[in-house]
């Protein structure tokens, strides 16, 4: 099914202000400081794989283009600022901060990993340049739309790696995060390999299959289950899964085959059984061994029931015969690790015309000490499968190669040829603020999330103890943050032996 893609942008509205009041305090400052006229790069990637994973599906691009297409600040946003004080009691932005920000349009260059590439720790996922002021107002509402959307993803791919091609129903609405939650995690895990979704907005805006039948409430609202089932049946003869498990599983079956049966004479068809309690290989079993003695072999099983990838990996050991997967909380809310530790970080500064000044963030942890420069992520590969990704300057000369380091240990290093096959994976979204991206369809970008795992080692999607995929800098780049460290480590301490002296003076 094909939707309009209008149809798909939800955020048609002024939502500038969704986002954290020090994004604007700072932009306040920068503002009053003359740095506005600033250009500045940033970069948003993540730091550990989710679910201690071998890998990660990238999602959200979509809602991040739809969000800049409408970034603005109409006059209700600029009413509520005014109406802000500080601890002191005074407002907290001169009125002309309001001029300026209302005549603020989006004018960065955005590059950016299409939505269900794989990625891994520490790879952009977005590149943004820009005046300093617009690249600090995005910080947070492009954390909270790709972070969220990237979890999901990934969630629904390991389940769907852990059901070995079988169709996987998301069915997590009720339990969802709100409903715009509800429809981000209905989109990703679409993405992530997910068949459908019991949610009807998701398909009226994403054109996500639906599905869906009945619930414990019809059975109960029936004198007995099989009154219930031949009711359904009547007045739904082509989308009968019955619900078998409202009273006794076995007898459940046993209902729902008689019901089956009538069906067959109006020349329609059971299509299926659903259990969503107790021993689901066990009824499975005995629920397949009733259904094909009975001659409806063709009927699926469907199972739900607090199902994430381990149950679905453990009940597949155990000889479950069930064919469809209904899974909702856990993979709605990334139950086990509801939130990507994604940041977003300045690399790179400099005053309209001028060179670029390299910045970074030091911290006493090395994992926390962010790249500097304007990043880009080349992946190579042989014939057979991906096999190392380098984090490299976009000024960097990389015709003849590489020299791989692995920052978190310098003594890991790889030289990749020129020769190799090979692709950059930040590609231009956004043109000093024109969208250049045409959007792919939800099912080609599903469609991709496929390919891409086809391609990686099979190592990386275990769920216990994953191969770590090989990702490193490239030597020059390695080097220049190792300079930078250095630079800023002895200026701290030329700073804290000049206070110590005036303080013995």
């Amino acid at each position: 099914m094909k939707t309009d893609p209008s149809s798909r942008h939800i955020y048609n509205q002024s939502i500038s202000l969704l986002t954290d009041l020090y994004q604007l305090t700072m932009s306040y400052g920068y503002w009053k400081a003359g740095l506005d006229k600033k250009e500045a790069v940033f970069h948003l990637f993540f730091r550990r794989p989710p679910f201690k994973g071998g890998f990660t599906i990238a999602a959200g691009l979509e809602n991040v283009i739809d969000y800049v297409n409408n970034f603005r600040f109409d006059q209700t946003d600029l009413a509520y600022l005014a109406t802000l004080r500080g601890p002191d009691g005074e407002l907290l932005f001169e009125p002309a901060f309001f001029e300026y920000l209302a005549n603020l349009k989006f004018d960065c260059s955005i590059d950016a990993v299409p939505e269900g590439t794989v990625v891994f720790p520490y790879e952009p996922l977005i590149r943004i340049q820009g005046p300093l002021i617009t690249c600090q107002i995005l910080e947070t509402p492009l954390l909270n739309l790709i972070n969220f959307s990237t979890l999901i993803a990934t969630k629904a791919a390991r389940m769907c790696i852990a059901a070995k091609g079988e169709p996987i129903l998301e069915f997590g609405l009720r339990r969802a995060q709100g409903f715009d939650g509800a429809l981000t995690a209905s989109r990703a895990a679409y993405i992530g390999g997910c068949d459908s979704t019991s949610n009807l907005l998701a398909g009226k805006l994403y054109g996500i299959p639906v599905k869906g039948t009945h619930s414990h409430s019809w059975v109960m609202a029936f004198d007995d289950e099989l009154e219930s089932f031949k009711t359904y049946a009547q007045c739904m003869p082509g989308n009968c899964v019955f619900l078998v498990d409202t009273y006794n599983t076995v007898q459940g079956v046993k209902n729902a085959i008689e019901v089956g049966k009538w069906l067959k004479t109006q020349g329609k068809k059971l299509l299926g059984i659903r259990l969503d309690s107790g021993d689901l290989a066990y009824l499975s079993i005995i629920s397949r061994s009733l259904l094909d003695d009975a001659g409806f072999q063709d009927a699926v099983i469907f199972a739900s029931n607090e199902l994430d990838e381990t149950v679905i990996a453990d009940l597949k050991r155990q000889g479950a015969q069930i064919a469809v997967w209904g899974v909702g909380t856990n993979l709605v809310t990334a139950k086990d690790q509801p939130a990507l530790d994604g940041v977003y970080k300045l690399s790179a500064l400099r005053d309209p015309g001028k060179e670029w000044i390299y910045k970074l963030k030091l911290s006493e942890q090395m994992m926390k000490v962010s790249n500097p420069g304007i990043l880009q992520v080349r992946r190579y590969r042989t014939a057979q499968e991906n096999i190392a990704d380098v984090l490299f300057d976009i000024h960097t000369e990389m015709s003849h190669g590489s020299q791989l380091i692995d920052p978190l240990d310098p003594t890991r290093q790889r030289f990749l040829s020129g020769t190799l096959s090979s692709e950059d994976l930040l590609i231009p979204i956004f043109r000093n603020g024109k969208n250049v991206y045409p959007l792919p369809t939800l099912t080609e970008i599903r469609e991709k999330t496929q390919q891409q795992l086809l391609q990686f080692p099979a190592g990386i999607k275990r769920f216990l103890n994953p191969h770590q995929y090989v990702v490193g800098m490239e030597k020059s780049l390695y080097d220049q943050k190792v300079h930078l460290i250095k630079l800023i480590r002895s200026e701290i301490s030329r700073d804290f032996l000049i206070a110590s002296d005036e303080l013995e003076n």
